[in-house]
């Protein structure tokens, strides 16, 4: 919680360079300090917050306990997804609200203080030309998703999010394995039919070209990766992807 020991912004260019201070203060905790962050985050304790300070640190602490709060809040309990999920996610997704935290905070400072429309015009210009957090902290990820999602006319896009770093390999996987259900009529019926007939191992719906989705390394079926929690940036770091089915079987032997 922050005690606000420091200068109140109240122009345009006050409230900006106390963006920058905040600003650099989360991207240094979701960086260089990120292993210090990490373990602060800690999911047995009770709901913590992330705060960025003018003089560029930064601070995990229980949210304010006056309502309502001198400033807007940050993301409440972000120590609670810490173990849930792979770190760079949890991290990327820290960073998306710590952007969102960042502007709030200027911006109640413009209608606290009675900037008007050129006044909240400029400061977001000068907001808007560094870049976010979360680019800051996911730049190379976010680079390699628009890479992996480009070849979207091919029907084979579905392994695109997860063929990406296995370039290497000969091309075993991205030939996809529900072909052989239909091998005796002619090639293109045989194209369509397989098309038709990928299904999700996880919801049972069919393939939409607009989704991302993944094909487990042992049991080749198909998933959507909403209905397994992989993100098309996680995949990007998996190198033999098993399903949740294959993995609790791993586990028994």
């Amino acid at each position: 919680m922050e005690g606000i020991p420091h200068p109140i912004p109240r122009t345009v260019e006050e409230v900006y360079n106390d963006f920058k201070g905040r600003r650099a203060g989360l991207i240094k905790a979701l960086t260089t300090d990120v292993e210090e962050f990490y373990q602060q985050c800690d999911p047995e304790k009770e709901n913590l917050c992330l705060y960025g300070l003018p003089n560029e640190t930064w601070e995990v602490n229980l949210p304010a306990e006056e309502v309502p709060p001198e400033l807007p809040e940050p993301a409440l309990g972000i120590n609670f997804a810490r173990d849930g999920m792979q770190e760079k996610d949890w991290l990327s997704l820290v960073a998306v609200h710590s952007d969102s935290w960042l502007l709030s905070v200027a911006f109640y400072f413009g209608a606290r203080f009675g900037f008007g429309k050129s006044e909240r015009k400029r400061l977001f210009q000068m907001i808007n030309d560094v870049p976010t957090v979360f680019e800051v902290v996911t730049g190379p990820v976010k680079q390699a998703k628009d890479q992996a999602s480009a070849p979207n006319n091919n029907g084979k896009n579905k392994s695109s999010g997860r063929m990406q770093p296995r370039q290497s390999e000969p091309q075993p996987k991205p030939v996809k394995m529900p072909v052989p259900k239909e091998e005796d009529d002619s090639g293109e019926e045989e194209e369509e039919d397989e098309q038709g007939a990928t299904l999700c191992g996880a919801c049972g719906d069919n393939y939409g070209n607009d989704e991302f989705w993944i094909c487990c390394d042992i049991c080749e079926r198909w998933f959507h990766g909403k209905c397994v929690k992989i993100t098309p940036a996680k995949a990007e770091h998996i190198k033999q992807y098993k399903c949740p089915s294959c993995s609790s079987k791993r586990v028994k032997v």
